[in-house]
């Protein structure tokens, strides 16, 4: 075999070992890791600490976030969060808006007065639901202003969730300031001994 055979030879088992190398990669498993301090990493081996908030097996395409690019900025930069209370006609009609356009949310119920104490903080107004989309907040139930806020914020007009994604379930609005335990007593050392009664079946202090 000549010198040019030779040639050729060395840059065809270069080029094979070369596609072998990349073919290999591409179908290693990925794993993106979320950091406490919020920075997104990649790698493929199993992080030892931070939340693994996806793991894939690579096909040397794109990668698959969870959502699309634009309602993931949106949920990043103007985190959705819903107040709701039982039996509200307004909060049932403000959940079926924000599941009908697709909008990632936390749901935080008012029941307890601790509840109504975190909701306080929030909002002056006696009326349910209350939406925040981040400092942005729309009291009481319209459909008209809260499509505006969240178009504004920079979700899509309609939904674009990928298929099979579910919101987190409600939790008290309460729910992670106490323990469980102390509820009660704090219910007996919030309680407002001016506030107007329930209307029907709303939280002490509130109307729908």
């Amino acid at each position: 075999m000549g010198l040019k055979g030779k040639e050729d030879e060395i840059s065809c088992s270069v080029f094979s070992l070369a596609f072998l190398l990349l073919a290999s990669g591409a179908q290693a498993q990925l794993y993106k890791t979320i950091g406490a301090d919020g920075k997104v990493t990649y790698s493929d081996t199993p992080p030892a600490t931070g939340n693994v908030a996806q793991k894939k097996i690579g096909s040397g395409g794109a990668d698959a976030d969870p959502l699309p690019y634009e309602l993931a900025q949106a949920v990043k930069n103007s985190p959705v969060v819903f107040y709701s209370s039982e039996k509200c006609i307004p909060c049932d009609d403000g959940r079926k808006l924000l599941n009908g356009r697709g909008i990632p949310f936390t749901e935080k119920t008012i029941k307890s007065n601790e509840d109504i104490a975190v909701l306080r903080k929030i909002t002056s107004e006696d009326q349910l639901p209350v939406l925040t989309i981040g400092r942005d907040k729309q009291r009481g139930f319209d459909s008209s202003a809260w499509n505006t806020a969240l178009t504004s914020a920079g979700y899509p007009p309609s939904n674009r969730l990928p298929k099979g994604y579910r919101n987190a379930a409600p939790m008290a609005a309460a729910a992670t300031s106490k323990p469980v335990e102390k509820a009660a007593a704090a219910d007996a050392d919030t309680m407002s001994t001016d506030a107007p009664p329930a209307a029907g079946n709303a939280p002490p202090g509130f109307r729908f």
